[in-house]
């Protein structure tokens, strides 16, 4: 099943709490938990704060009002269209107190963990048809080589692993980034999930961006209230950005002891999208033992995550994994690693021509004129200090540093000789040895 920007199906509202397949002391409570701590009383605001849909909410607090733990207030709101007010007994407050000792959350009902793994599948970043002219047009403010578009193409729509190695400064980072602007579309990011009894944090502001959703008139005729399951937050595919501070215990359930509850590891969270791990071999562990922590995932689209009693549980996959390194492939990885590793693409440093293509880009973007002394003198008195060396970061480096000094000078943005020796004087540190 391939799909389109925006084509993503998106997750069903329940129709019947017997369908919601979570436990229903677990549903009970957490209505209880939510009247106690949000202090919501009719059950169009309590299916907001537990979204769900209306009738559903309805039929947990009849519910909750047979076992004698919410009653009608008797009062209808003149504000809230008519309801019927509802609130917790003496009994119910003891429960909601209760329930809260054991955890603490409250609010969204979570998506038990079959049913998510259904929407993960409809939504598989493996689904999607990347197009050239889509990844060219992401990458459009990167001067890139065609064959490395032509690697990269089939490398984003297989949805596997890719490893980008090469010297640094030459914008792997910024192609890791072009990667996730390429895929445009939404998928649904549930707030949380439920596993045996437990529940998981997944929406998580920092790593999600919520899409704009068209809010419902209430005088329209086709309300579009219940057209998905509003568990879940409409969002842009995740990227999960990490570098050097990258630990294996990151990729783990991070148990909260006060609140009780669980959240999900970086992986999980960028479930439909891309993860990154950036300057890789610059971590505290060893390349090796990250790379051996995904094998099974990335062979079988299926992660291992433990709960704090030891009990070992399975999640999806379902993450474009990019590992980004300055060091060559074999001095940080065995052959079975590589071999595990999908897609390897070499980020070199671009030829003289794309350089000055790249510098003249970057001078326009920048306001600095170009001057032809200025880059006959970096090419052929500079460069040839360095082996002729060219790469992706310095145009954008010397050309600040000569915005600089004119701003410093007070003189007009200029390019000369002497103005590419003081920018240059920058970019290198001079081999000495310093006393101390």
């Amino acid at each position: 099943m391939n799909m389109e920007a925006g084509n993503v199906t998106a997750p069903p509202a329940p129709k019947r709490l017997e369908g919601m397949k979570l436990p229903p002391v677990m549903m009970r409570d957490i209505l209880l938990k939510t009247m106690f701590r949000m202090n919501v009383d009719n059950v169009s605001a309590i299916a907001k704060a537990v979204c769900l849909p209306i009738p559903v909410t309805q039929e947990l607090v009849d519910v909750a009002r047979e076992q004698k733990l919410l009653e009608a207030t008797g009062t209808l709101h003149a504000n809230s269209g008519g309801e019927m007010g509802y609130q917790l007994t003496d009994g119910g407050k003891a429960r909601a107190l209760d329930a809260l000792g054991q955890s603490e959350y409250y609010g969204a009902m979570p998506v038990p963990l079959e049913v998510y793994s259904e929407q993960v599948k409809r939504q598989s970043i493996r689904n999607i048809q990347m197009t050239r002219d889509q990844l060219t047009g992401a990458m459009g403010h990167l001067i890139l080589p065609d064959d490395l578009l032509d690697q990269l193409g089939p490398a984003v729509t297989s949805g596997r692993s890719i490893l980008m190695y090469g010297p640094p400064g030459n914008g792997k980072s910024s192609i890791s980034n072009g990667i996730r602007d390429a895929m445009g579309d939404k998928i649904y990011i549930p707030r949380a999930i439920e596993y045996s009894g437990q529940v998981i944090t997944v929406f998580d502001p920092i790593v999600h961006t919520a899409a704009e959703e068209q809010s419902d008139d209430p005088n329209s005729l086709r309300r579009t209230g219940n057209r998905y399951d509003t568990r879940y937050v409409y969002c842009e595919r995740p990227t999960v950005i990490t570098g050097g501070e990258l630990s294996l215990s990151m990729l783990d359930l991070v148990y909260n002891p006060t609140a009780r509850t669980y959240q999900a590891p970086l992986q999980l969270k960028s479930t439909g999208g891309i993860f990154i791990v950036d300057d890789l071999g610059r971590q505290a562990e060893p390349p090796q033992a990250l790379v051996n922590r995904w094998i099974v995932p990335l062979e079988e689209s299926r992660d291992i995550l433990s709960l704090q009693s030891g009990e070992k549980f399975q999640v999806p996959f379902d993450t474009l994994v990019v590992f980004s390194t300055n060091f060559h492939p074999n001095e940080i990885f065995d052959k079975a690693a590589l071999r595990r590793i999908f897609f390897k693409i070499k980020i070199d440093g671009p030829t003289q021509e794309d350089f000055l293509k790249i510098f003249a880009m970057v001078a326009k973007k920048k306001k600095m004129p170009l001057d032809q002394d200025a880059l006959i003198h970096l090419l052929k008195q500079k460069y040839p200090t360095i082996h002729n060396i060219y790469a992706n970061y310095q145009p954008i480096f010397l050309i600040d540093q000569m915005r600089a000094i004119c701003e410093f000078e007070q003189i007009p943005y200029q390019m000369t000789p002497e103005l590419v020796d003081r920018a240059w004087a920058n970019m290198f540190v001079k081999e000495e040895h310093i006393e101390h």
